[in-house]
């Protein structure tokens, strides 16, 4: 028999979940068939209603050997377990006779510990909670989370936190769970045989395709030791988040209640001398924090230095002093060493880590009002190890809707550790960027209106004329408005600002859960969503509840955001421009991210409001500009009023 053809596969794998084939799909299908074939690596950027999962799912179904997916947001993981992957396994197998197994891999804290919960949780003697399931009054909600888990832990088959609903909040689900770190080693733990993060390893190393997410994916290739099976070809799904998420799990942090925490765990373990210069050495640091002010520390004070190393040196003689010595006499000692082993390795590490002072590490501290200050390390750049750890020995795929800024691949492929496209020589990895385009007609579906005439936004203070053209806006479009603010400050204001002036209701994040808050403006028209980052990103409203996105200012990062503001001074220092490499390619991201809110079917009408004259009249305005859908473009505050009533009107009159 014939090998079927790629574009038969996609026709029976499109077919399958009722869809229909897009020009900017096929041609996607085709570039990841040959960067896999090619053992290549390529960029697509793939936009809203293209249909990209099923274009890289195809190709790598077809190849044979063993894909890893890694995606950066859970919904689109349970996507793709739960509905693509299915259908598109079903809709190949007469073709490809044969069926590709698929598995879901996630870290180990979002399983379910049978361990934790059978012996309960190694606490602290003062917590008053050594078995949480004594302790934790059955009346109360962490009680009831907790005996409906001991209930799921009988019926579930993988004891994947997002598995049970409804879920419960992350004090109740840390009762039942541990780290890799804490985690006692199936051939160590009584329950290894029925663990439900060893069972999803285990099917992972049987599958033809590993669904994980980039956090995973980042702790694959920082801590040398493989969490993820050996495999061919990477697709890196939602990419734009690929370097955010790898710098977050590189980054390290110490907060006094952490070092407290973890002196506790260890004293009763450890011998005295051992447990008081640890005890010691967080009293110190304790009292340093106190007076910590928020900022980036270019050198380590000589007070800090010496309390980091006293940390540091006191934590590694309780490691030694804990691995040595045993004691009866504690309940389930082993878990109780295993997590203070754990807890007392992440205060030397960080310790060690901010003492050695790299010049590729940026240290700050930080407040927070309810937590008060941490200590914070991250490195000033993730692309040498995504080039050296992403790259190698496989075929790597990225794709996302959002790719592509000011023009061109470059910016994202830079932050990637990737030379410009088509440089070639030894080690540098060599790829190809690919847009295969949106099957929206952007011109005629959308407007981006920037309001030329109010005044640039300032650092503080109130934007009087900003709020007039805002609630103008608003009353134009009849609601349907989803409001994108750089800040929860500026949200707050504009929805106080906007209840007090227009009769609509204006929804608020952090007023309910965010799921909650987006069902109930996709329900009304009339409603509008106001929010801050993760409303840029996470909102897929069709429809006439969705037709004014107004983005109150250019979402630079903060000037005082320490990371930020040393990768920019890195890339001046290196001879580059600063400000573009780094604060305007993050504004251009948030910035597609935001517009591609509007347009999320092929029936969708809006505008894209941008409140911040600098979109028009700066000189980076233009690189922004080409970073956002292509809609058709104009600073007529009068002409996009007009054009707002008139799409109001047409989906007032299309809803009756």
């Amino acid at each position: 028999m014939t090998k079927p053809s790629l574009p038969e596969l996609l026709h029976a794998a499109v077919t399958a979940v009722g869809g229909t084939e897009r020009p900017g799909q096929v041609s996607m299908t085709e570039a990841v068939a040959g960067a896999i074939d090619d053992n290549a690596h390529l960029l697509v950027q793939a936009g809203t209603g293209t249909g990209k999962s099923l274009g890289y799912l195809v190709p790598a179904l077809a190849h044979g050997e063993r894909v890893v997916v890694a995606t950066a947001t859970l919904a689109l993981q349970r996507q793709l377990v739960e509905r693509d992957l299915p259908r598109t396994v079903d809709a190949l197998h007469p073709l490809l006779r044969r069926r590709p197994q698929f598995a879901m891999l996630k870290g180990r804290s979002n399983y379910l510990c049978l361990h934790r919960l059978h012996e309960g949780v190694p606490q602290e003697e003062e917590d008053g909670l050594f078995d949480q399931f004594e302790a934790a009054a059955p009346t109360s909600k962490l009680g009831k989370d907790l005996l409906r888990m001991r209930e799921w832990a009988d019926e579930t088959e993988t004891g994947d936190r997002d598995d049970l609903t409804p879920g419960v909040s992350d004090r109740a689900w840390g009762q039942v769970s541990v780290s890799s770190r804490e985690c006692l080693g199936a051939t160590k733990c009584a329950y290894g045989a029925e663990c439900f993060a060893e069972a999803a390893r285990e099917r992972a190393k049987l599958a033809d395709v590993v669904v994980t997410n980039h956090a995973l994916l980042a702790i694959d290739a920082i801590e040398g030791a493989p969490v993820l099976p050996q495999h061919e070809v990477l697709i890196v799904d939602e990419a734009h988040e690929l370097v955010s998420r790898v710098t977050g799990v590189a980054t390290g942090e110490l907060t006094p209640g952490q070092v407290n925490r973890a002196v506790r765990r260890a004293a009763k373990l450890v011998n005295e001398k051992a447990a008081d210069a640890l005890q010691t050495a967080a009293e110190s640091f304790e009292r340093l924090m106190e007076l910590a002010l928020p900022g980036r520390l270019e050198e380590i004070p000589e007070d800090l230095g010496y309390a980091l190393m006293s940390l540091r040196d006191a934590a590694r003689n309780v490691i030694s002093a804990l691995g040595s010595t045993r004691d009866k006499s504690v309940q389930d000692e082993d878990a109780v060493r295993k997590q203070a082993i754990a807890a007392v390795e992440t205060i030397h590490g960080v310790a060690e880590r901010i003492s050695n002072g790299s010049e590729y590490d940026v240290v700050w501290y930080e407040r927070h009002d309810r937590f008060g200050a941490s200590l914070r390390v991250a490195p000033l750049s993730v692309s040498g190890l995504l080039r050296e750890k992403l790259f190698s020995d496989r075929s790597v795929v990225l794709t996302s809707a959002t790719l592509k800024l000011g023009g061109d691949f470059n910016g994202v492929g830079a932050s990637l550790g990737l030379a410009p496209e088509g440089t070639e020589g030894e080690d540098i990895p060599v790829w190809k960027g690919l847009d295969v385009g949106s099957p929206f007609d952007y011109p005629k579906q959308g407007i981006l209106y920037v309001a030329r005439q109010l005044a640039t936004p300032g650092r503080e203070g109130s934007r009087g004329d900003m709020m007039d053209e805002l609630a103008e806006l608003v009353e134009a479009a009849g609601g349907r408005t989803l409001g994108l603010f750089s800040s929860m400050r500026a949200a707050q204001a504009a929805a106080e600002e906007l209840r007090g002036r227009l009769d609509m209701p204006i929804l608020l994040q952090g007023e309910e859960t965010l799921g909650e808050l987006i069902k109930s403006f996709a329900a009304d028209p009339k409603t509008c969503l106001f929010g801050t980052l993760s409303l840029w990103q996470g909102v897929d409203v069709p429809g006439p509840s969705c037709q004014l996105v107004v983005m109150d200012r250019i979402p630079f990062p903060r000037p005082d955001d320490p990371l930020m503001s040393a990768r920019q001074k890195a890339v001046e220092e290196a001879g580059g421009n600063g400000f573009m490499a780094v604060a305007a390619t993050h504004a251009a991201l948030l910035m597609a991210q935001g517009a591609g809110r509007l347009v999320r079917a092929t029936g969708d009408r809006g505008v894209v409001a941008v409140l911040d004259p600098r979109l028009a009249n700066a000189r980076y305005g233009s690189y922004l500009r080409a970073s956002l859908p292509d809609f058709w473009y104009t600073t007529d505050r009068n002409q996009v009023r007009r054009s707002l009533a008139s799409i109001d009107a047409a989906a007032d009159a299309e809803g009756r």
